[in-house]
This record gives structure tokens, C-alpha cells and sequence, in this order.
């Protein structure tokens, strides 16, 4: 029999718990009851509308002293604003009890019931919390949202605050109860169910991520900022860290980038099973405001949400959004695949055709950048490939006296016009091969030296053949997609020599098919979709930021993913160390293809260009200026529907710029206006200064 001693100290552990809210439902009723809005009682509470949100619809709780504060009016309202009396209540318990006297047959099985007045009970219901009781067992999601993966049931990753609260997608809360990195990674591979499966049948699954706010940074014993002469992201915890050492003492290891805003621990397979979980910390700039706008700032339910549809979209997360858009293109065109020998009968993994394989691949000389070994050690002075985007101004001394009177010039920003391009691309697959004097061949994906000198083109608009938009002055590398186009403009080809590959395949085309549906389920969610008018597709791509945040950054992050990969293709080499003709990090990845990145800019200028010239035919327009996939154009209007090609029915002609959602069509990037006057340019006005163009920059990486 327990003492009296015992006895009291177990009331006592109940008087000094932490004060119990009604459910969330209940807030909100007693909330609307009151005639407050959500964002009076933030002001209140010295908190923010977001925080109120997440409070009613049960995705977080308030801390003290805020919490004794809210139940405290609570309470009042409570008192002021009763729910149904308890005659209601016995009147549906009376309910319940004859219906269950009816024949099993013409009854509809519902859930237990409701201890909740029936106003509650008629709430929707709400996303699963922590458990306000100190169990450690995962909160488990609604039954009418079954997991898609049985081995992953709280999704791809979750956001660790710093009481202890992991927030997962579709508002799932699960409590951690880590104290250390160490116990935080065992615990989210054995009881947190975070993780996502892979995306090929001959990839890997996607390793749990784990987001922690600064509070959970600290608590884990990591400072809250990461303090230096260098950039944020390339810096490391030393190796003399407590946090590293216990990591290394208890047998986990860190990749070569360390102890950074992007860690990844792990351990080596074991029976094929992967041992290995993501960090990304927030407090030290994992999640670049570039890439993902505000969402550093965000409560963290929110940021497990705009994480969480990204990851379920395009891939979880695991660097930025560089580093993610290259490790989609692995994810979906794994390098190996399962073989047997035949010597021992023996499954191994062997070379999975379409890939780039596991080794990395020297590109050509012209291929190269400047430091390369392979043009160190050869000594190499024949020139480089410049496919780059455009960065082009008309001359001033080409403006017509029309085009100077009128008084706007709206730039037109191509959606995702580099993705576009990377749809049906033939890229090599193979070691490039040399030939002199080669017949030129535009299926055939390589780097070509040729004269294009002589191909005329109306100088009002910008050479297709150069990123700067003059006109070639002798022979020099072009990519594939260049020279095929000198061909179709009417000319002919003659190559000096070239580097060709003898395997090609279209590698990026389920890289271009999942990043493209991400981007267009994305814009819908946004309120763009494909079925608006032109004048209402304006109208919302001039509101679809305010529309969700949430979701206009996970549209940003996909835009940064898309121009991120592709210039992590061609990774320079970064730190103070390097020293040229030095190998770098980056070129031991099989996905270091500067030639596949220079097809996907040569297609996209070319395509460019073919849009440039079909509106100077359709409609005698020529542009101002073109950055990268925007192009300016002057009109009498500051609207593109005042200079558009449209057909007598209505629709917009063919060939040109049109406005829309799937990728490759144009939009108006805000209200892209500009007063435009011709003096302006005399005094050095550059109008590719003030496009605000989506794909201004393909950089590459970091």
C-alpha cells in the first residue's frame, strides 16, 4: 500500500503539470463566440496570427507564460460563453444509444462516442499533436490519410523544435525526446518513421531529414550561430567540437563536408540497410532566403509543410537546392542496377544503361574550364565552349522613331525556359571521341569547331550564335543545338574538327518530367492554372506570391532547382586552398558534364531566338533587350496583351510568345514596366539591368 508520503507526492507532480487547453476546436469556437479575430488575440498575446492558427488546429501548443495567459481567457470566455448544455448532450447520447437498437444491417459503423459537446464533435477533424502525457511513442496520423510507404509513416522529414516537438507533413507533431545528436539519430532511424522511398526501382530510399530550429541547435549542444571570416555555408564545426567527438565515439562518421548547416551522419551499410540521416540546422543558413524565401523565419510546422511538399514534389532535401536539383538527376537515373555474373551465378551490381555510370568522365578540352587538368597538363590554347544565356542590348542607333515614342517597355520572363529545354534533350553518355573534318550531324551531341561568321541575322535582333548577342568573327566550339541552327537558318556548315560521343541517350528527360509537374501543380495551388484567359493568368501570376507564402517558396525552391542543377554540372572549384591544374571535390562525381549543361543553355538560347524571330515576322516587333530567358519589348501599353500576336479568333498565334503555366510559355514576371525613353540610353541606360528575369543566372552551385 503506498505511503501517505508517495501519495502526495503524486498529487503535487499533477498540481505543478503544465496547465490543460480544451481541445483545439473549442478554442476556436470560444474564440469566434468572443467576436476576436485571430490576429487581435496575437496582438494580446504578443505573438503572431500564424502562432493562433497552429494553436486552433492543434499543429502546436503555446509555451509559458504565454500559455498561463491563454488559458486564463480561455477560461473566461469559457465562463461568458458555455458550449451546448448537457440536456443537448444527453439528447444525442439518447441518439446514439436508439440507433444502436436498430438491426446491424441498417446501421453505419461510426467512431466511439463523443466525450465532446456536439459542437465539437461536428468539427473537422485536425491534425494528430504530441501527447500531452510524457509517452515517447510517436503521434500517428489520421487513419483517412494511410501512408503511401508502410516503412515510413510520418513522411519524408520533420522540423525538431526546442521543446522536443518534431514536426512532420500533413501536420503530424511527434515528440523526440533526444537530448544529444547521437540519441537524435538513432532515435529518428528507429522509432521517428521519417524517410521516403526511392524513386527508381534501382535507386535508394531517401534518408530521414531532420530540421532544427536554433532552439533545438542549442539544446543539442551546437552553438546557435556559426560565426567566421568565410561565407555561412562553408562553415564547419572544428573537429574538436563536443557535438563532433561524440559522434565519432559512439561510431557514427560525417561526410567531408563536416559539421555544417548540411551534416549527414551515418554509418556504414549493413545488410543492405542504409544507416544514415540528414541535418539541417537554420540558425546557420541551411536554407538560403534566395532559394527559400522567409521560410528560415517561418514557425516550424510551417517549415515542415513547404519542406514537406517539396520533398513528396521533387526529392527531400539534402544541400541546397543546387545540390538537390543534381541528386534528382542520380535519384531518377540510377548508375547501377542488379546482374548476375556469370561466372558464380552471384547478383552484382553492374552499369544500368541511360546513366552516367559511377565513374567520373574527363570532358573534352573545349568542354573544360580554364583550370581543368585537362587543359593544365595540355598545355590546351584552342578555345572554349560559350554557350552561356543571353546578355544583350539592342544599339541605341537601331531604335526606329516609333519604338522611342512609345512609352512602356514590359519585360516578358520565360517560366522555367531552361527546364523546357532539358525535355527530349540527347545528351553523350560516353567518352568524347575526337575527328577532324567531320560531316556535321545535328543528332549527334558533341562540341563542334566551325566558321559562323558568315550567317547574316537582322542586327536588331541578338546573334543565336553568341551569349553577349554579336555577331561570331571566326571559327570557334559550339555545342550541337548552335550549328543545327545556322543549318535551319539556311546556311551551310562546314566543321574544322569536333568531340563526339558515341552513346547518347535523353538523361534528363524523368529529371525535366518530375521537376515540370512539381512546377505546374505548384502554380495551381497558387491559383494558376492552364484554363485561365490571358487577362486572368496576368491577374493571378500578379497576386500568386501573396496567395500561400508557404507555397510561393516551394514554387521558388523548384525555379532554384531547376537553374541550381544545371550549373552544378559545371562546378568551379571553391575555397582559398585550391590551386590551379589541382583536381577539385567536385570533379570525382560522375555528374561533373559541363558539355550537358552547355546543351541544355545552347537549346534554350536557340529556342530563344526562334521566338524572337517569329514575332519580328508575325508582328514587326523587335526586342529592347534579353537577359537570360526575359526579353524586353516596347509597347503602348504596359500590359503584354497590348503587343501579343493574337489570331482573329482570339487565340494567340503560333510560334510566339505566349502567357500561360506550363513551362516554356512566357508570363509577366510581377507587372514588368518600364518608362522608356531614348535619352536614357544615350546616358548609358542598360534596360538588362532592370529585368527582374526568373533565370537571370545559371550558376553553378554551391
Amino acid at each position: 500500500m503506498a505511503s501517505e508520503e508517495e501519495l502526495f507526492a503524486s498529487v503535487d507532480a499533477l498540481l505543478n503539470e503544465e496547465p490543460r487547453l480544451p481541445p483545439p476546436a473549442e478554442r476556436a469556437r470560444l474564440r469566434e463566440a468572443a467576436g476576436i479575430t485571430q490576429a487581435r488575440l496575437a496582438t494580446a498575446l504578443k505573438t503572431t496570427t500564424q502562432s493562433v492558427k497552429n494553436w486552433e488546429n492543434g499543429r502546436s501548443e503555446p509555451k509559458s507564460p504565454r500559455l498561463d495567459a491563454y488559458q486564463r481567457l480561455l477560461n473566461g470566455w469559457a465562463a461568458k460563453y458555455p458550449a451546448p448544455s448537457a440536456a443537448a448532450t444527453a439528447s444525442v447520447a439518447a441518439s446514439v444509444a436508439a440507433a444502436s437498437t436498430e438491426p446491424a444491417a441498417s446501421r453505419v459503423e461510426t467512431a466511439d462516442a463523443p466525450q465532446a459537446p456536439a459542437v465539437a464533435a461536428a468539427a473537422p477533424a485536425r491534425p494528430a499533436i504530441r501527447p500531452a502525457a510524457a509517452s515517447r511513442r510517436p503521434a500517428m496520423k489520421k487513419a483517412a490519410q494511410p501512408a503511401a510507404d508502410p516503412r515510413f509513416p510520418h513522411g519524408p522529414l520533420a522540423v525538431l523544435d526546442g521543446d522536443g516537438c518534431a514536426y512532420g507533413v500533413d501536420g503530424i507533431v511527434l515528440d523526440c525526446p533526444a537530448t544529444t545528436v547521437v540519441e537524435l539519430v538513432e532515435w529518428t532511424l528507429h522509432e521517428s518513421g521519417v524517410g521516403a522511398p526511392k524513386l527508381n526501382r534501382y535507386g535508394k530510399d531517401s534518408d530521414p531529414l531532420i530540421v532544427l530550429t536554433a532552439a533545438a541547435a542549442v539544446k543539442l549542444g551546437l552553438p546557435e550561430r556559426l560565426e567566421g571570416h568565410e561565407q555561412r555555408r562553408s562553415l564547419r564545426l572544428p573537429e574538436d567540437h563536443p557535438v563532433v567527438k561524440q559522434v565519432v565515439k559512439a561510431k557514427w562518421r560525417l561526410t567531408q563536408r563536416g559539421f555544417g548547416p548540411w551534416a549527414r551522419i551515418y554509418r556504414k551499410a549493413q545488410s543492405r540497410e542504409r544507416q544514415c540521416v540528414q541535418l539541417a540546422i537554420l540558425s546557420w543558413d541551411a536554407l538560403d532566403e534566395r532559394s527559400w524565401p522567409g521560410v528560415a523565419e517561418m514557425e516550424p510546422a510551417d517549415v515542415a509543410r513547404v519542406l514537406g511538399v517539396y520533398a513528396q514534389r521533387v526529392i527531400t532535401p539534402r544541400g541546397s537546392t543546387a545540390v538537390s536539383g543534381l541528386e534528382l538527376m542520380t535519384a531518377l537515373r540510377p548508375p547501377t542496377r542488379a546482374v548476375q555474373d556469370p561466372q558464380t551465378g552471384n547478383w552484382v551490381p553492374g552499369h544500368r544503361p541511360g546513366s552516367l555510370g559511377t565513374e567520373p568522365m574527363d570532358p573534352a578540352p573545349p568542354e573544360a574550364t580554364p583550370e581543368h587538368p585537362v587543359v593544365v597538363d595540355s598545355g590546351w590554347s584552342g578555345g572554349f565552349l560559350n554557350e552561356e544565356a543571353y546578355q544583350w542590348v539592342r544599339p541605341v542607333d537601331l531604335l526606329t522613331d516609333e519604338e522611342c515614342t512609345l512609352p512602356f517597355a514590359v519585360g516578358l520572363d520565360l517560366n522555367t525556359a531552361f527546364l523546357a529545354a532539358a525535355a527530349r534533350l540527347v545528351v553523350g553518355l560516353s567518352a568524347p571521341d575526337h575527328f577532324v573534318g567531320p560531316k556535321f550531324n545535328p543528332k549527334v551531341p558533341g562540341s563542334w569547331l566551325v566558321d559562323l561568321s558568315h550567317v547574316e541575322v537582322d542586327p536588331r535582333l541578338p546573334s543565336p550564335f553568341t551569349p553577349d548577342g554579336t555577331r561570331p568573327t571566326g571559327p570557334a566550339w559550339y555545342q550541337t543545338h548552335t550549328v543545327a541552327y545556322a543549318q535551319e537558318l539556311g546556311y551551310n556548315v562546314q566543321p574544322i574538327e569536333a568531340y563526339l560521343r558515341r552513346e547518347t541517350g535523353a538523361y534528363l528527360d524523368p529529371w525535366h518530367d518530375r521537376l515540370k509537374a512539381a512546377y505546374v501543380d505548384t502554380l495551381a495551388d497558387l491559383g494558376v492554372t492552364s484554363d485561365l484567359t490571358d487577362a486572368e493568368f496576368l491577374a493571378a501570376m500578379e497576386r500568386h506570391k501573396d496567395t500561400d507564402p508557404a507555397m510561393a517558396a516551394v514554387l521558388a525552391a523548384i525555379k532554384a532547382t531547376v537553374k541550381g542543377g544545371i550549373g552544378k554540372l559545371r562546378e568551379r572549384p571553391q575555397g582559398k586552398k585550391y590551386k590551379e591544374g589541382e583536381r577539385w571535390p567536385a570533379l570525382q562525381r560522375p555528374t561533373w558534364r559541363p558539355d550537358i549543361r552547355a546543351a541544355v543553355i545552347s537549346k534554350a538560347r536557340v529556342n530563344m531566338h526562334r521566338k524572337l524571330r517569329n514575332m519580328a515576322t508575325m508582328t514587326g516587333l523587335y526586342p529592347l533587350a534579353v537577359l537570360s530567358a526575359c526579353v524586353v519589348y516596347p509597347s503602348p501599353g504596359a500590359s503584354p496583351l497590348d503587343f501579343l500576336p493574337y489570331a482573329a479568333s482570339g487565340k494567340p498565334q503560333p510560334g510566339g510568345f505566349r502567357l500561360g503555366s506550363t513551362p516554356g510559355l512566357a508570363k509577366l514576371e510581377g507587372v514588368q514596366t518600364m518608362l522608356w525613353a531614348v535619352d536614357l540610353m544615350e546616358q548609358g541606360y542598360n534596360p538588362a539591368r532592370h529585368i527582374k528575369g526568373g533565370d537571370a543566372v545559371l550558376d553553378e552551385g554551391e
